[in-house]
Formats: C-alpha cells, sequence, structure tokens
C-alpha cells in the first residue's frame, strides 16, 4: 500500500529547504561575513545600530510589498505614497493650525484611500497592477510638486515641530530606544511587529491561505470561493498602511518634507522582497524572507560606508545580490520540488 505524501515525516534539512527564505539566509550570512572582514568598524555596536535602522526604512515597507507579491500584484506608488503621507500630515497641521494628531489622522485616512483606490481599480478593470500602479505613482508624484509649491511656494513644508502634539507624535514615530549598549529607532520596533504580524497573517489565519491562492491560481481560488477581490484590496491597503507610518517617520523625524523624495523608492521594496524568497509571478514567498532582505539592503548601504569605498558602488552590490538570491532561490525550490 503506497503511503500517503501528506503523512510522510520529512527530515528537518528537507523541510528548511522548502523555506523561501533560505536563500536569502545564505546570502545575509555571506553579506555580514564578507563586512566584518573588509571593514573594521563594522562589528561595533553602534554600527550594527545604524544598520538596523537603514534595514528598517526599507523593511517597514517591504513587509507589505512582499504580502502583495505573493498575491501576484506590484505597487510602483509606494515610494511617492510615502512622501505623499508626511505632506499630508504636514501641511494639512501647519494650514489648520491643529494638533499634529489631526493631520496624522487625516494623512492615515487619505493614504488608505490611495490603496484603496489602487486595489479597486484593479480589480474592476482587470488591468495589469504595473499600469495602475504607475499611474498612480505619477499622479502622487505630481501633486506633491503641485501642492507643495501653491501651498508653500516651496518644494517642502514648513516647519511644524512647534505645535501642539508634535513632541509625542515624534516619540512614536521617530524617537531613539536604548537596549544595552545598542541605541536603536523606534522604527526598528514598527519593522519587526509588522514582519511578525504579517508571518502569523500568512501562516496562521485563513486570510493567508486566501493570498497564497491568489497569487498562486486567482481563477481556481475564485472557483473555490475565495474573495479575490476584497484580498487583492485589503492587500494594497496593507501596503498604504506601512507607507503612512514610513511618511510619520520621516515627517517627525526631519521636521520638514522635501516633496520630490520617495522616487525610485519602490524598486527597492521590491528588491527586498525578491532577494527574500518572493517570486514575480506570484504563490510563494513570506514575511521573513522580506526582512532578511531589507536587513541585507542595510548591511550594504552602510557596509560600503564603513568600508569606506565609494556610494557609487551600492547600486553595483544591491544588483549582484539581487541576481545572486535569485538564483539561489530558484536552485533552492527546484531541489525542494524534486525532493518531493
Amino acid at each position: 500500500m503506497t503511503k500517503d505524501d501528506r503523512l510522510v515525516r520529512r527530515s528537518l534539512p528537507r523541510r528548511l529547504a522548502g523555506r523561501p527564505e533560505l536563500g536569502a539566509i545564505v546570502g545575509a550570512i555571506a553579506v555580514f561575513v564578507f563586512f566584518s572582514v573588509v571593514a573594521d568598524s563594522f562589528l561595533q555596536w553602534s554600527s550594527f545600530s545604524t544598520v538596523l535602522y537603514a534595514a528598517s526604512t526599507i523593511g517597514i515597507m517591504a513587509t507589505p510589498v512582499a504580502l502583495l507579491m505573493i498575491g501576484g500584484e506590484f505597487d510602483l506608488s509606494t515610494g511617492v505614497m510615502v512622501t505623499s503621507s508626511a505632506l499630508i500630515s504636514s501641511m494639512f497641521s501647519y494650514q489648520m493650525t491643529a494638533n499634529v494628531w489631526a493631520g496624522i489622522g487625516v494623512s492615515l485616512l487619505a493614504t488608505l484611500a490611495i490603496g484603496f483606490f489602487n486595489g479597486f481599480l484593479l480589480v474592476r478593470t482587470g488591468l495589469p497592477s504595473f499600469i495602475i500602479t504607475l499611474g498612480t505613482f505619477l499622479i502622487l508624484q505630481g501633486c506633491n510638486l503641485g501642492f507643495t509649491k501653491l501651498i508653500s511656494e516651496t518644494v517642502s513644508t514648513k516647519t511644524i515641530a512647534d505645535m501642539e502634539g508634535f513632541p509625542e507624535a515624534h516619540k512614536v514615530f521617530a524617537s531613539h530606544l536604548t537596549i544595552g549598549d545598542v541605541d536603536l529607532q523606534v522604527t526598528v520596533l514598527w519593522w519587526l511587529g509588522l514582519v511578525a504580524l504579517a508571518t502569523w497573517i500568512l501562516l496562521r489565519t485563513r486570510a493567508g491561505n486566501w493570498i497564497f491562492a491568489v497569487g498562486g491560481a486567482k481563477e481556481a481560488a475564485r472557483a473555490v470561493g475565495v474573495p479575490v477581490n476584497r484580498t487583492k484590496i485589503g492587500l494594497y491597503m496593507g501596503v498604504a498602511f506601512a507607507a503612512w507610518i514610513s511618511g510619520q517617520h520621516l515627517l517627525f523625524n526631519y521636521d520638514v518634507v522635501q516633496s520630490g523624495e520617495g522616487v525610485g523608492n519602490e524598486f527597492l521594496y521590491i528588491i527586498a522582497a525578491v532577494i527574500g524568497g518572493c517570486l514575480l509571478t506570484g504563490g510563494y514567498g513570506s514575511a521573513i524572507g522580506a526582512a532578511v532582505g531589507a536587513f541585507i539592503f542595510g548591511m550594504a548601504n552602510k557596509g560600503i560606508v564603513y568600508a569606506q569605498w565609494s556610494a557609487d558602488w551600492f547600486k553595483f552590490f544591491l544588483g549582484a545580490m539581487l541576481l545572486l538570491a535569485t538564483m539561489l532561490n530558484w536552485w533552492v525550490r527546484k531541489r525542494a520540488e524534486a525532493a518531493k
């Protein structure tokens, strides 16, 4: 009698080989060892804090972007959406002379509305997410520049540091924490919290099954009752929520916001997710993998500085890591499938 494959106990190495983040973990270890050798100051606690901060600013966005990619879609508007969120908070608070928390609340609603718009337009039209979010990217970029110049008469917002509620908001979105000898930005906690939440959703909830299903085979998922439209809209709103968090950090960390910021960051979020094991075709990946991808970004970004290399090499290093991690993930998946 043939034994059911679902009842076969697989060894730990075989189970690990099937994890989407395996390639990213191997890459992260290699990058860590490399910069530990070439940069003397890389292993200092202060350097580790800086690496974690750089990783968190990418990881906060890379986490929901990874879920969206697992669901089979892209969002090219994420970079400028972060800036839009910060601009809305700042300009609303300043123009209305209101407590900054009022601006934060309006920004949250507006940013979620942008995410809903992306998802709703996607499911109603059936157009590729690349086209829809590219259009949103251009709209937001134009609005960021146009409204900022119209209201502030410059390309940046006015300072709101002396407004009511600013100190409290700064503590939530841009404060520093000291844990032992490590000085951490609060963004690291936001990042780890989002990774934990996303991992729980993917692995422990019905919504997680829906995300994998709509990314792997949308029509088959719809046929068995998966709410495909609601799932995709929810994923876009999740990305928007993370953009709101990142936008508030941008505002309360620097006090003023440059309206042209954020362009190009959307590719960094996607790169972190792909390095972490997400497939461009959807249906495969993990939030933990995206976190490891963001950590690789942080190590490369700051490791090059500590090694006293030209910053021009960063994009080269990031591109090489993207190709190597993608090929390693492909090889791991092939081996895992062959072992089944």
